[in-house]
C-alpha cells in the first residue's frame, strides 16, 4: 500500500463573523471565558503512562495556587454547560482530578477529567485552540451521524466533549484478532460505511488514532461502530485518497477484512445504504445544513492549491459538472451532498 502524505502541520483558520453567528445561533458559544492560552500557563508537568508503562505522550499539568481556584471553578462550569444545560448548582459535587496537555499532533489540547464525588463517576472533555475547518468537521458530524456531539467555543478556543470508544489503533493491535468470524465480517461492513461517509463529506485523515471502535451488546452478539474523533481535516487536503480511509496503511488489517470477508456485491450494497442514510440526514437537517455551507463557502479552510486538485480528483470520478463549478471548499461539499441526494433520488450509481 502506497503512502499517503497528509500535512502535518496544517494551517489554522479563524472563526468569520458569519460563523460565529451561526454558533451563537444553535447554543455553541459558550458563557463561561475559558480560554486555551489561559490553560498553557502551567507551572509544572509529568509524563503520563499508560497500565503498561508505555508513555502516553500526555503531560499531566500543574498551575500555581493563585490560578488554579479559579481555573478549576472555570471548567466546571464548563462541565456543566456540556452536560446539564449550565446548573451550576451541582458545582460542589465536582472535583478537577487532572488537567493533561498532549503534546502530539496538530491541536496540542488540554483534556480535562471531572469525577461526581457523591459517586466517583468521571468524564472528560478537552480543551483547543480553535480552528474553522475544525468547527465545520464538528457541526457537520453532529447533523449527519446518528450520534451527536456536544461543544462550545469561547473566542479562539474549542471545548469539546469526549467520544467513547477503542481508538482504532489500539482495537486493531489488541482486539482484533480476537474477534469471531461473525464479527469480524461486521467490522469490515461498517469500515465500508465509515470510507464511504468520510468521503462524502469530505473528512479526512481517518488514520486508525483518529477514530474508535464501539463495541455494542446487542442480545447475545456483539456489534461495531466506528466513529471518527478527529475533525482538523474537514474539506483542507487536496488529495482525495486522504478522505478515504481504505488508502492509509494504518487501516490496511480492517481493509483486508474488507477483502476477504465481503463479496464485491455487499460492498456496494454497504455503500448504497450508507449514501441513503446520510441523503436522508441531509434532507432532513436541509436548512441548518445550507446555511452552515453558504457560511463555508465564503469561508477560506484551505489553501487554494488543494481546492483546485481535490475538485479535479472529483471531477474526474464523477463526471459531474458542479463540481468544476466550485471556487471553494465550501461548494465543493455543497457539490457532494447535491450528488448524493440526487442520485438517491433518481435511483442511479454514485460513481461511474
Amino acid at each position: 500500500m502506497s503512502e499517503i502524505k497528509v500535512q502535518h502541520k496544517k494551517f489554522t483558520y479563524p472563526i468569520s463573523k458569519e460563523l460565529m453567528d451561526y454558533l451563537n445561533r444553535f447554543d455553541r458559544k459558550s458563557k463561561v471565558e475559558v480560554s486555551y492560552n489561559d490553560l498553557l500557563r502551567f507551572s509544572g508537568a509529568v509524563s503520563v503512562y499508560d497500565k503498561n508503562n508505555n508513555d502516553t505522550l500526555w503531560l499531566r499539568v500543574f498551575y500555581d495556587q493563585h490560578e488554579i481556584n479559579e481555573i478549576e471553578i472555570n471548567l466546571k462550569k464548563i462541565y456543566s454547560l456540556l452536560h446539564s444545560d449550565g446548573n451550576y448548582e451541582i458545582l460542589q459535587y465536582l472535583n478537577i482530578d487532572a488537567i493533561d496537555y498532549c503534546t502530539f499532533g496538530n491541536t496540542k489540547p488540554f483534556r480535562v477529567k471531572v469525577r461526581n464525588i457523591l459517586n466517583d463517576n468521571y468524564v472528560h472533555f478537552y480543551i483547543k485552540k480553535a480552528d474553522a475547518s475544525r468547527i465545520y468537521g464538528l457541526e457537520l458530524e453532529h447533523l449527519l451521524s446518528a450520534d451527536k456531539i456536544n461543544y462550545l467555543v469561547h473566542q479562539d478556543t474549542i471545548i469539546e466533549e469526549h467520544i467513547m470508544g477503542i481508538p482504532g489503533d489500539l482495537f486493531i493491535s489488541t482486539l482484533l484478532n480476537d474477534c469471531s468470524e461473525n464479527e469480524k465480517s461486521q467490522i469490515a461492513k461498517e469500515f465500508v460505511k465509515f470510507n464511504e461517509r468520510c468521503m462524502i463529506r469530505l473528512l479526512g485523515d481517518m488514520r486508525s488514532y483518529n477514530y474508535v471502535v464501539i463495541p455494542i451488546h446487542d442480545f447475545d452478539h456483539v456489534v461495531y461502530k466506528i466513529r471518527p474523533i478527529d475533525f482538523d481535516q474537514q474539506s483542507y487536503e487536496g488529495n482525495l485518497k486522504i478522505y478515504r480511509p481504505q488508502f492509509f496503511k494504518e487501516n490496511y488489517p480492517i481493509v483486508k477484512l474488507v477483502k476477504d470477508k465481503l463479496q464485491m456485491s455487499s460492498v456496494e450494497q454497504y455503500k448504497n445504504e450508507e449514501r441513503s442514510s446520510l441523503t436522508k440526514r441531509i434532507l432532513t437537517a436541509e436548512n441548518r445544513i445550507n446555511l452552515l455551507i453558504q457560511i463555508m463557502s465564503n469561508d477560506k479552510i484551505s489553501p487554494e492549491e488543494n481546492q483546485q486538485q481535490l475538485k479535479m480528483e472529483i471531477l474526474n470520478l464523477t463526471n459531474d459538472i458542479n463540481f468544476k463549478k466550485a471556487t471553494s471548499m465550501g461548494q465543493l461539499l455543497e457539490a457532494s451532498f447535491q450528488f448524493v441526494v440526487r442520485n438517491y433520488e433518481n435511483k442511479n450509481q454514485f460513481y461511474k
